[in-house]
């Protein structure tokens, strides 16, 4: 089955780049190319890819808006490009509906796995960039929403409490598995069904979810 991908970009070096790479990956192919944000709805839209792959700073719409818009009105899913480690905007890209993000000088066969997982509909949030993520920006406190979050909070399982907090803290499920004695599979159900109680997306989801609502705990 071929995944169909948009590139957003503002520079055409960069685009003609992922492209050529893209091209050499079985299973995968560019369905097309834009210059900036507003483009990037636009095609999304019209030609519903699989994945977006959407550069942050972009002139005419941001990246972060343009996510925002393609996440809330197609079934495409949407992968930041970053040139930084950390930039400052990734998170605001997850918050946005992105399904993770990737640095720009990703190796070919981490960004063909990343494209396949997140098609699958995966995220991609390596368990370091989590937690790097998830202590910068919990400096600035964020005020919990006005929401019943702690309604459906309150509906998990204590094992499914203990696996939330080591998702939002970064671990993988091979890490969560090994902490709680369990198997990944076991992981992966327990997962599946925090995310249908909290009415969640995917993993990236769970980090803001308790990010945003104070629900983080000290993991050792």
């Amino acid at each position: 089955m071929t995944i169909s991908v948009l590139l957003a970009d503002d520079q055409a070096l960069v685009r003609m780049a992922f492209r050529s790479l893209l091209d050499t990956m079985p299973g995968i192919t560019v369905v097309g190319e834009s210059a900036d944000g507003a483009e990037a709805v636009e095609l999304a839209r019209r030609i519903l890819p699989d994945v977006v792959l959407m550069d942050v700073r972009m002139p005419v719409m941001d990246g972060i808006e343009a996510t925002r818009r393609i996440t809330s009105g197609a079934a495409s899913r949407v992968l930041i490009l970053t040139t930084f480690d950390l930039d400052e905007y990734a998170f605001e890209g997850l918050r946005a509906g992105a399904c993770g993000f990737l640095l720009k000088d990703v190796v070919p066969a981490v960004l063909q796995g990343a494209i396949r997982a997140v098609a699958s509909g995966d995220a991609v949030l390596t368990p370091r960039i989590t937690r790097g993520l998830v202590d910068r920006f919990a400096q600035i406190a964020p005020r919990p929403r006005a929401d019943d979050a702690g309604a459906r909070f309150a509906h998990l399982t204590a094992g499914e409490r203990e696996v939330f907090h080591l998702v939002a803290a970064g671990l993988s499920n091979a890490e969560i598995a090994e902490r709680l004695f369990l198997t990944e599979a076991t992981v992966k159900t327990h997962i599946t069904r925090i995310l249908t109680k909290l009415e969640l997306r995917d993993r990236v989801q769970v980090v803001i979810f308790a990010y945003e609502h104070q629900l983080r705990a000290q993991v050792g």
